[in-house]
């Protein structure tokens, strides 16, 4: 018989087990799925929610008539609308500007307020996500900032939630529990409590973002939300969340982004269950525990949230293709002319004009996307940071008349970002991007920029 509640809040938790095995077939270890999509607000973070809201309430931070302000990706915010409106709070949630807007819309559905911000610079920028709810939380009279990032009640949740749901569900088997890491309070407190219930029998790998800082990155952006760190170049002090804590997590699968989009779809098509994209990370990374593990281990992996919030994105064919993550097998894409037209030039935002110059003899069609400075680019140029382009034709006139001074950084100089299209694009496609006079796109292979054709 199915549970009765007497709210909303008493369905948090309880989800189930799924077995993978379709994508699991062939493995001698099982693979089996926590279904935390199926949480009320449609992810794990209604667990997190539901704790530090309890938390605050216990310890006199939230009174009654109060505000709650949250920097979110979007998960956490749903969670803590659901809670908090329940509860009788006014919910403020500034959501990350590049978060699927199907989560802005499904936090105003709730009752919340959504204030749009970037995560896409430096930590000490006053425009960043976290200090435009800091700014928030101490101009609103009876604010309480959620916090979730150093927020002990986070992992505690699945401390006393999560963690016991799965040794009860699996019969004390669990011998390998997996994992994205985002605040860090699902696996530090999942598989604290997993370890410390099996007395150090179970292993937690964390599923990471290939170029994310937690697995060993240099934290350059990626396109699986919710989870990973991210640096920017210019942040002065990189903070990692207190409600992470290190020692718990054995070890790390870092896992590309085209990886963990076509997971992700793969498990709708052939599972029918309809996750998000770092669902697609942490299944990536289940995958390949399991195929070294034998049958008498047993693999769980965490499902963290719904697909549903991702239409627009993962599971968009025009997404994909936009973003250079899917390439139609028999249709006319871009590959040729990306072949055709040689290795990518990239210029340095801190080059000087002359430096640029010499680039760009170079450069297919003389011009070049203007990047963002890091040391190196082990992951590739991601098109948050490209700049400007450096136009040769244009350098040259602006020189010659005297507009433009060899000794110029190139970045103050520099012409728009030229417009982008997916490998899998047609030319007609890429044409229509055309926009303010540019003559070429950069070509996105799996959401890099690999290179710059005239279509």
């Amino acid at each position: 018989m199915a549970a009765v509640h007497e709210s909303v809040l008493d369905a948090i938790g309880g989800t189930p087990l799924i077995r993978l095995a379709r994508l699991g077939a062939g493995l001698a270890a099982p693979v089996y799925a926590k279904a935390e999509f199926l949480n009320i607000g449609g992810s794990v973070k209604d667990r997190a929610a539901l704790s530090m809201i309890l938390a605050a309430e216990r310890d006199g931070l939230l009174r009654p008539g109060g505000t709650i302000v949250e920097a979110t990706s979007g998960n956490t915010g749903i969670g803590l609308a659901i809670v908090g409106r329940r509860r009788g709070y006014r919910v403020i949630a500034g959501v990350a500007d590049k978060s699927a807007p199907e989560k802005a819309d499904i936090l105003r559905a709730y009752g919340a307020e959504v204030v749009l911000a970037p995560t896409g610079v430096a930590q000490e920028d006053p425009r960043h996500l976290f200090n435009v709810v800091q700014r928030l939380a101490e101009e609103i009279p009876g604010a309480w900032l959620a916090n979730q990032y150093d927020n002990l009640a986070n992992p505690d949740a699945h401390v006393r939630t999560t963690g016991p749901e799965l040794w009860e569900q699996t019969g004390g088997r669990l011998t390998h529990f997996v994992a994205g890491v985002g605040t860090g309070g699902t696996i530090t407190g999942t598989g604290g409590y997993l370890k410390e219930v099996s007395g150090g029998r179970v292993t937690v790998v964390g599923a990471d973002p290939e170029s994310s800082t937690y697995g060993g990155g240099d934290g350059s952006p990626w396109y699986v939300e919710s989870i990973g760190h991210f640096l920017h170049p210019e942040t002065v002090e990189d903070r990692w969340p207190q409600a992470y804590q290190q020692e718990v997590v054995d070890s790390f699968e870092r896992v590309p982004d085209r990886e963990s989009l076509l997971t992700a779809r793969r498990l709708a098509r052939e599972e029918g269950i309809l996750a998000g994209p770092s669902s697609g990370t942490a299944v990536a990374a289940a995958l390949r525990v399991a195929r070294g593990l034998g049958p008498d281990d047993l693999v769980v992996v965490l499902l963290p949230d719904s697909g549903r919030s991702y239409l627009s994105k993962v599971h968009s064919d025009a997404w994909m293709r936009q973003w250079g993550f899917l390439e139609e097998e028999g249709a006319e894409g871009l590959r040729p002319l990306l072949e055709a037209a040689g290795p990518l030039v990239s210029v340095p935002a801190g080059a000087t004009v002359a430096e640029a110059v010499r680039a760009l003899g170079a450069a297919p069609y003389g011009v070049a996307p203007v990047v963002l400075e890091r040391p190196d680019w082990p992951y590739g140029v991601s098109p948050a940071e490209v700049v400007g382009t450096a136009d040769g034709a244009a350098l040259a006139a602006g020189l010659a008349d005297g507009s433009v001074k060899p000794d110029d950084r190139v970045g103050a100089v520099a012409g728009p970002p030229l417009p982008g299209a997916g490998v899998g694009c047609s030319p007609e496609e890429a044409r229509e991007r055309l926009r303010d006079g540019a003559r070429a796109v950069l070509v996105l292979v799996d959401g890099k920029v690999a290179g710059v054709v005239a279509p």
